[in-house]
């Protein structure tokens, strides 16, 4: 019997290295500038065209769990959601040529990064099915159009890019050349929702200072991240106060803020004193998500599109 092919494709998560948050704009989202930096902390996402519908499965490989529930291979998943607009768009371009259409695909998971947790691993997901799909049936959809259409952050994953200016939703991308560095990651192991970390942003921050952040993070010497949802959400939620803390106290560089939270970094002079600084905040906050990755990175991945 023959199998259809599967293709793997490795969906890191990321950190954001400086975070502004502008005007709102026409279609209700805010105007956005950021650095994108894919890391080592990564989900595998197995895509194969098979059988009807979107279906498959979802494993919990996570070295250091956060207690919640990871959700399965249904329609409440970034992953499942994006098949299902591939799926449909392929219908849609198909032209009444029913016979070239797939029926189904087929998605097997395995989850090693937190879900809501500013790390973007739902929408990296997302973004590895629609390009192992793009590798498996080449041109059949747009997929950068779906991209923008499933969030705003999976077109820098479907990019490819270890790192990246993000502007407007995050979707207008400008690839930057970034040596890997060592950070920290740290979850006080609570969820912030999206919705209510912007409704928290105290105020509109001036532009960033990409120029002397990338000059800085190049040299390896001290630098400044500027978060702008930071302030709203460490108001809202101490436990993100102390995350940040800790992480100071365990003698990183520039802890900040990812994304929306509630996950937080600090970036560590080498892999050694990052292992050290890990075990440190471990030891005062037994329990949390609290992992040791290299950014910018990515690994085998399909060809960049």
């Amino acid at each position: 019997m023959t199998h259809p092919p599967t293709l793997t494709v490795t969906a890191p998560g990321k950190v954001n290295l400086g975070l502004r948050v502008a005007a709102r704009r026409g279609d209700g989202f805010h105007e956005l500038d950021t650095i994108f930096a894919a890391i080592s902390l990564h989900d595998d996402v197995a895509v194969a065209l098979e059988g009807e519908g979107v279906h498959g499965s979802v494993e919990d490989a996570r070295a250091v769990k956060t207690g919640e529930a990871l959700p399965g291979m249904t329609e409440g998943n970034l992953a499942w959601r994006a098949a299902d607009a591939w799926l449909r768009a392929a219908r849609e371009a198909a032209n009444g040529d029913d016979a070239s259409i797939p029926t189904g695909v087929r998605i097997d998971l395995v989850k090693r990064i937190p879900i809501a947790a500013g790390l973007g691993g739902g929408s990296s997901d997302a973004a590895a099915v629609l390009r192992a799909l793009d590798a498996l049936q080449p041109g059949r959809v747009d997929v950068k159009r779906l991209a923008r259409e499933l969030g705003s952050d999976v077109p820098f994953f479907v990019a490819g890019y270890p790192a990246a200016r993000g502007r407007g939703r995050g979707e207008r991308l400008t690839p930057i050349e970034l040596p890997s560095r060592w950070l920290v990651l740290h979850n006080p192991g609570i969820s912030v929702p999206v919705r209510e970390a912007y409704a928290s942003l105290a105020a509109f921050g001036p532009p960033l200072d990409h120029e002397a952040m990338q000059d800085a993070w190049r040299s390896g010497a001290s630098l400044r991240l500027r978060n702008d949802l930071q302030p709203g959400v460490t108001g809202a939620y101490p436990e993100v106060r102390d995350a940040l803390n800790a992480l100071r106290e365990a003698g990183l560089d520039a802890p900040t803020l990812s994304g929306s939270g509630a996950t937080c970094f600090g970036l560590a002079s080498s892999e050694e004193a990052a292992y050290e600084a890990a075990g440190y905040v471990s030891e005062m906050r037994p329990g949390a998500f609290t992992s040791v990755v290299a950014a910018p990175w990515w690994g085998n991945e399909v060809p960049r599109l």
